[in-house]
């Protein structure tokens, strides 16, 4: 029984490589092709481009890397509709006391290298 496992293991990698080297040579015919048909107009290329993207993505998202993406990507839009976003009152101020405290320091930071220079001016001469 376990060497049925692995061996069914294996044989799941060895579908997932096949799989992704499917969407690479379909990228790799969108990028050929784009080039290639050049001439054609643009709208075509594009529709073409976008049709071929679809497949391709249609193919990755079959492999096992692929379904922990996508996943992943509705796990975080679950957790972005959760989040409470700051009003406007709110954003508002915060971005003033940002670009206050940015002044504040860069006041500080003008008097330190203004002394700093007096200061090395006076020792060197």
């Amino acid at each position: 029984m376990a060497a049925t496992g692995v061996a069914r293991k294996e044989s799941g990698v060895i579908v997932d490589w096949l799989k992704w080297i499917v969407v690479m040579v379909l990228v790799a015919v969108g990028v050929v092709g784009n080039w290639y048909f050049g001439d054609q107009p643009f709208l075509y290329r594009a529709l073409a481009l976008v049709g071929l993207a679809l497949v391709a993505g249609f193919a990755a998202l079959q492999t096992e890397r692929g379904q922990r993406v996508w996943n992943l990507a509705r796990e975080a839009r679950t957790e972005l509709r959760r989040v409470v976003w700051p009003n406007r009152q709110e954003t508002t101020q915060t971005t003033l006391i940002v670009l206050i405290l940015i002044l504040l320091f860069a006041l500080i930071l003008w008097g330190l290298d203004s002394g700093l220079s007096f200061l090395v001016k006076q020792v060197i001469g």
